[in-house]
């Protein structure tokens, strides 16, 4: 699983990348979030993304300048540019900093995904030597972890919509305790199980939201493991930044294909 971190100013816009793109399908995962590029760098640090989606105008230190410390520190993260401004003297920085992909906002729909899976091949192949360079007699624990993290991760997502679903029901399914289930869960992913449950929950509420047959907010509750639409609107409100109903009205204006 390609691991994910999202640095833009605006929570909105972060939540926007981190939710409405499905980063299952691109078999990566969200891990982290920051504001800035002096957060980017330190979150960086504590959960070692293999990928970076960045913007460059933000407070303190702008996205370019955050590229660049990154390389100065000899990190070769693979960093995707996501910009309003097409000056070529920005995109000439992003090149001479070794960004993997810069492209100009707004963004086309499928071209961030189109562009994850473009350089994905690298990502694996650094990963591969990594995982070869540290491998050592005791490497058959570590995958018995990684696969109980994997395992953990594919139940989630076929069972999201289940009101009951938590972490002593992930660990059951897969005969664990929840405590070593939680432990290696944060330990690889960087977040907590319930905070996946979450983010799944979230991206196939968007999905719903943003569907043509207009399903009701309760609808989308029910379907994505929500018994109570009230408490889904404000976890959707202080995840997203506004309400479901807001959403739609701001997907039926100015997103909608329907």
């Amino acid at each position: 699983m390609i691991r994910v971190l999202v640095v833009n100013q605006e929570k909105q816009s972060r939540r926007s990348v981190a939710l409405t793109i499905d980063w299952a399908a691109l078999g990566c995962m969200v891990v982290g979030e920051a504001s800035n590029g002096v957060e980017g760098l330190s979150e960086y640090k504590r959960l070692k993304p293999d990928l970076i989606v960045t913007s460059i105008i933000m407070p303190e230190m702008d996205g370019i300048k955050m590229l660049k410390k990154l390389r100065e520190a000899g990190s070769e993260v693979e960093v995707i540019i996501l910009s309003g401004c097409s000056e070529f003297d920005t995109a000439q920085k992003a090149v001479r900093y070794r960004a993997a992909d810069y492209i100009l906002k707004p963004l086309k729909r499928g071209e961030l995904e189109a562009a994850v899976l473009r350089i994905k091949d690298s990502i694996i192949e650094s990963k591969t030597k990594t995982v070869e360079v540290r491998k050592r007699p005791n490497n058959i624990i570590l995958e018995t972890k990684s696969k109980y993290v994997s395992q953990a991760i594919l139940f989630i997502q076929e069972n999201y919509s289940d009101p009951h679903l938590n972490v002593n029901k992930v660990a059951k399914s897969l005969r664990i305790s929840p405590g070593h289930l939680s432990r290696a869960f944060k330990r690889e992913t960087g977040c907590t199980v319930l905070f996946y449950i979450t983010q799944c929950r979230m991206h196939a509420g968007i999905e719903l939201l943003t569907n043509c047959k207009g399903y009701k907010v309760y609808e989308v509750a029910n379907k994505i493991g929500y018994q109570d639409s009230t408490y889904f609107s404000s976890v959707f409100k202080d995840i997203i930044g506004i309400s479901p109903s807001e959403y739609q009205e701001v997907v039926r204006e100015y997103g909608s294909d329907c």
